[in-house]
């Protein structure tokens, strides 16, 4: 996985895609879904997570409570002390890892944690979703992060002309 050009077309495309994603949230758009879905599955057929783990390297997942009690009973953790460990508290006042990359991704890029995974990373890039029209805004932000989103977000786009 070559990310420097991924991030390259991200750029090259972000206003594109931002005024596309914008345009089709305005329009409500009925089978909106469906083409997301279509995509969705066709891009996570040729796509390798593990040969990029770029979400994993460059964000993190908010943490709620049931993740919290999960991750911590899979690492014999008191809940507070891996909340201490590893979580801060960010702006919109949701837990989330004090750190990037991930310190639970290991350097063949494979999750230490993966059955104890928090629900952010269980349905992350969120691409297959219902209500997509209600996450427009993060799936473009995941345009700039996932080439996979990258590349569902072109396909969509020559599917829907709004």
């Amino acid at each position: 996985m070559d990310l420097s050009s991924f991030y390259k077309k991200a750029q090259t495309q972000a206003s594109i895609n931002q005024a596309f994603l914008k345009k089709i949230k305005q329009k409500k758009i009925r089978h909106l879904d469906d083409v997301f879905h279509e995509a969705h599955e066709r891009v996570f057929e040729e796509t390798d997570c593990l040969a990029c783990a770029n979400c994993c390297k460059t964000t993190s997942p908010i943490f709620y409570e049931k993740d919290i009690e999960r991750v911590a009973k899979h690492l014999r953790l008191k809940p507070s002390d891996f909340i201490e460990k590893y979580l801060r508290i960010d702006e919109d006042n949701d837990y989330v890892l004090q750190q990037a990359p991930c310190p639970f991704l290991d350097s063949d890029n494979y999750c230490t944690v993966y059955e104890s995974r928090p629900t952010a990373c269980r349905e992350y890039p969120h691409t297959d979703r219902k209500n997509m029209h209600q996450i427009l805004d993060l799936t473009y932000k995941n345009t700039l992060v996932c080439p996979a989103v990258l590349k569902i977000v072109e396909e969509v786009r020559k599917k829907i002309r709004p």
